[in-house]
């Protein structure tokens, strides 16, 4: 059987801050963010099931995702957990993730790939992730290496 990399782009909008960094980014700003996810697996042989030749169909890591990451990240404030005011910025607006570590490009990379191989249809593993904060610059995580 051949293995099949299948990829799905997602996009979605989010701000964050980057406590104690010593550049323009350690003031909140946001960014347009492009995710592809790619996942890694062996098209379905059965001829009689609906997804014969499929990895998994594109609907279904569409849902996964957006349940996992698009929906809860989208147009979200995230913050590291001792960044200052955290708790009253929280309470004043809705949609702000506290997070344990800091809200880097490389860091939500990690985080999106833990989400991910913890939710993904059984046959299917995560093969890698690529994150652009900007049009120009991303980050990618390959599960090979982790």
């Amino acid at each position: 059987m051949s293995i099949i990399r299948i990829t799905k782009e997602f996009r979605f909008e989010g701000a964050h801050a980057l406590q104690d960094y010593d550049g323009k980014c350690r003031h909140i700003h946001g960014h347009s963010y492009r995710l592809f996810v790619t996942l890694k697996g062996t098209p379905l042989p059965d001829k009689k099931n609906p997804k014969s030749g499929m990895v998994v169909d594109f609907g279904d890591l569409k849902k996964i995702v957006n349940k996992h990451i698009i929906d809860p990240f989208d147009h979200a404030l995230l913050l590291r957990s001792d960044a200052p005011l955290k708790e009253e910025i929280a309470t004043s607006y809705e949609n702000v993730i506290i997070l344990d570590f800091q809200p880097t490009c490389e860091n939500l990379a990690i985080y999106f790939a833990d989400l991910l191989r913890a939710n993904l249809p059984s046959g299917t593993t995560l093969h890698s992730i690529r994150l652009y904060e900007t049009p120009t610059s991303f980050v990618e995580w390959f599960a090979s290496e982790n």
